[in-house]
C-alpha cells in the first residue's frame, strides 16, 4: 500500500545514530542521505527521516506508531538493545504478545522524538 513514509525529528545527527543502529539491526540500511534527510531500507528508501522545523509532538495516547518486519526473534531483540543503547526508551520489551497471537514475536520502543517503533516476527507455527 504505501511507498514510503516520513518523519520529522529535531536533531538529524541524533536521529540518525539511533535509527542506524536500531534499523541495522533489522537488516535495514541507511541507502540516502542528503542535507538534512536520510532514508531507510532493504532494497530502496522506504522510511525517510528529516530535520524539521516542527516536528510533530511525541503524543503516546495518539495511537500513532511504526512497526518494522523482522527476520528472526534474534533481530527483534537487537533491534530493542540498540534502541535502548542509541537514546531510546522502553515501551515493551522482546516477548511473545498473546494478546495478539501465539505466533505474535515484537518488542517496543520510543526513539528520542518520541515516536513509538515496534520490530515483529512472526513464528512459526
Amino acid at each position: 500500500m504505501f511507498d514510503h513514509i516520513s518523519i520529522g525529528v529535531k536533531n538529524i545527527e541524533r536521529s540518525g545514530a539511533f535509527y542506524d543502529a536500531a534499523l541495522g539491526a533489522l537488516g535495514y540500511e541507511r541507502l540516502s542521505s542528503f542535507g538534512n534527510t536520510v532514508g531507510y531500507g532493504a532494497e530502496k528508501p522506504a522510511f525517510w527521516v528529516m530535520e524539521a522545523e516542527h516536528p510533530v509532538p511525541a503524543d503516546r495516547g495518539s495511537g500513532l506508531h511504526f512497526c518494522f518486519t523482522a527476520t528472526s526473534e534474534e533481530a527483534v531483540n537487537s533491534f530493542y538493545a540498540a534502541g535502548l543503547a542509541n537514546g531510546g526508551e522502553d515501551n515493551g520489551p522482546p516477548g511473545v504478545r498473546p494478546e495478539y497471537s501465539q505466533f505474535y514475536y515484537a518488542a517496543f520502543v520510543i526513539d528520542p522524538d518520541g515516536y513509538r517503533l515496534e520490530a515483529f516476527f512472526r513464528r512459526p507455527e
